[in-house]
């Protein structure tokens, strides 16, 4: 794998991100991050990265950063290597990831309101109703952008650096070239009534785009793809 880090620019002068590799079991895997410049000029980074010297130089060059996000309860391998990196920055965490791991140093729990420093920027949602997995949603309101990490997932055969394991793996799954959960999403959900509500609260969102960690960008037919993903969990809220 090149040692050239890449960063695709999504909103001009607003949102980059940049995929990563990970390792997952016995998968390697890849994952996303997403930074947001906010109003006030600073960088807001979502599911941060290890960061090395190329990623730095890069996310200097853009400006200050002022938030680390660990935006689910397996998005937060990264946080110290940001914190790191960016000593001045507070970090924010899903409620969940300190039980995963507690000894992680953070400042804030993220919640279903956001931070007045970054209101005009983002909604945001705590996704409720499941046992194994949690995250917080955020809807970019100026780009109409919603940044998720496992809410969605969209491996398919254009996807870049799939290996045979992972593809097997989906494939038996019924997940390989359809946008769906996690598949801990899938067989964690508890309580589906608090799971509709959340699931309607983001679709409420005028998003055209979707970030996610896993798989590729939904950058056309966005709530078609967030319904579809969807579709099975709200069917079987309708049918309870």
């Amino acid at each position: 794998m090149s040692s050239i880090v890449e960063w695709q620019e999504i909103e001009p002068d607003t949102i980059w991100v940049r995929r990563y590799l990970i390792r997952l079991f016995f998968m390697d895997v890849y994952s996303r991050t997403t930074i947001i410049r906010l109003s006030d000029r600073t960088l807001f980074i979502h599911s941060p990265c290890e960061m090395d010297i190329e990623t730095i130089s890069f996310i200097r060059s853009l400006g200050d950063v002022s938030c680390i996000v660990a935006p689910g309860s397996f998005h937060f391998s990264f946080v110290e290597s940001a914190h790191q990196a960016f000593p001045n920055a507070e970090i924010w965490i899903c409620p969940g990831v300190e039980m995963k791991n507690p000894k992680i140093h953070f400042d804030w729990f993220l919640a279903d309101r956001p931070d007045p420093r970054w209101a005009r920027d983002f909604d945001q949602i705590l996704i409720r109703g499941n046992r194994i997995i949690t995250e917080v949603a955020f809807f970019h309101k100026r780009s109409n952008t919603l940044i998720l990490v496992d809410l969605i997932e969209y491996l398919t055969d254009s996807t870049l650096g799939v290996g045979w394991q992972l593809r097997f793996w989906w494939k038996v799954s019924r997940m390989w070239n359809h946008p769906k959960p996690a598949p801990e999403y899938q067989i964690g959900w508890k309580d589906r009534n608090a799971a509709a509500m959340s699931l309607k609260r983001i679709l409420s969102w005028n998003f055209n785009r979707i970030i996610i960690a896993h798989g590729d960008l939904i950058l056309a037919n966005a709530k078609y793809m967030a319904h579809e993903a969807w579709d099975r969990v709200s069917s079987g809220l309708r049918n309870n």
